[in-house]
């Protein structure tokens, strides 16, 4: 069958905007759904944050701008191939290799639906961690913290199916060699844990 697709019509953006429609956390109950589009906003800000917090505190020279670009489009390959438990994406070493394999056929797929001007343009967003690997752990670290916050909430209203998770998350961050990682864990995580009427409001 031939496609009807005009030559002047590009469906990237249609595509990533299916995003909201892929749910994490299949395997598990949740009491608030989250999607792939409201993780990627959440690792975009904790990654632009991560950088800060390196920038002013630890003498790096990072662009916070960057790494916050970098967290949007960490995740759309998933719009193709779903968000894949991690247990069964870590299966055994032959699957992993053959599911990243997969990864980026789905982020070509969808760079095939730019012009070739801007297809270009976006190609060192989709395929940062293997073309810029000074950010590559920073946007890796905001995508766990970013777990271990949801992890948090589910628990916070009283959900214990994320209670080990939560748990391996934090041990797992508490041994990164970033700096700004243990700063985030203990100056900023802990808001997390409390209610609206015990946050500081100033």
């Amino acid at each position: 069958m031939k496609s009807t697709q005009s030559p002047d019509r590009h469906d990237f953006f249609a595509f990533l905007a299916r995003m909201k429609y892929i749910n994490r956390w299949g395997l598990m109950r949740n009491t608030q759904a989250e999607n792939i589009k409201e993780h990627s906003l959440d690792v975009a800000m904790l990654a632009h944050a991560l950088a800060l917090i390196r920038n002013t505190f630890y003498n790096g020279t990072l662009d916070p701008n960057l790494a916050a670009m970098y967290g949007i489009f960490h995740d759309t390959s998933e719009i193709f191939t779903g968000d894949m438990p991690t247990p069964v994406k870590y299966f055994n070493p032959d699957f992993k290799k053959s599911f990243h394999q997969l990864e980026d056929r789905a982020r070509r797929k969808l760079l095939a639906m730019l012009p070739p001007e801007l297809a270009c343009l976006y190609e060192p967003l989709f395929f940062f961690e293997e073309q810029d690997t000074q950010y590559q752990p920073v946007v890796k670290a905001a995508d766990k913290i970013a777990a271990l916050i949801k992890c948090l909430e589910e628990e916070k209203s009283g959900n214990l199916e994320f209670r080990r998770a939560g748990k391996e998350h934090l041990e797992n961050l508490r041994k990164s060699a970033l700096p700004e990682v243990i700063y985030f864990l203990d100056h900023f995580l802990p808001g997390y844990r409390l209610s609206l009427d015990e946050l500081n409001l100033g």
